[in-house]
């Protein structure tokens, strides 16, 4: 099983592109802290990438310093770097995305629409 949670703020705003074929896709970085480090401080930042619908809603939503619950999955991948040696990374596939707290978000609110609708009054919201 590939599952990973990840709880953090997003460290920069998020750029939507597209790929050759026209998905969308974006590149997102991530500041975890590490809650059992001797060093209170200590943070992870590493690298998410949401595709489609999901880098559409978080460009559209969130940005740099939002406060995030990410599920994910690990994928390692192999790259040659600007000077021609091997190089391997690994990314956080973003399966799923939630708004964790206090969030700076962008202007428009998630709140306000359902499917492309007004919210109903009685729509119990997870936001």
């Amino acid at each position: 099983m590939n599952k990973v949670f990840l709880s953090g703020n997003l460290t920069r705003d998020i750029e939507l592109k597209k790929t050759q074929s026209g998905k969308s896709y974006a590149r997102i970085g991530i500041a975890v802290k590490r809650p059992f480090s001797k060093d209170k401080d200590a943070v992870d930042f590493l690298d998410l990438i949401a595709w489609e619908k999901t880098a559409e809603f978080m460009n559209k939503y969130m940005g740099k310093g939002s406060r995030v619950l990410v599920e994910c999955r690990a994928q390692k991948s192999e790259y040659k770097d600007k000077d021609g040696n091997k190089r391997s990374a690994v990314e956080f596939i973003v399966d799923n995305v939630e708004f964790a707290g206090d969030s700076k978000r962008k202007d428009s609110d998630p709140r306000d629409e359902f499917d492309g609708e007004p919210v109903p009054d009685d729509f119990d919201s997870p936001f």
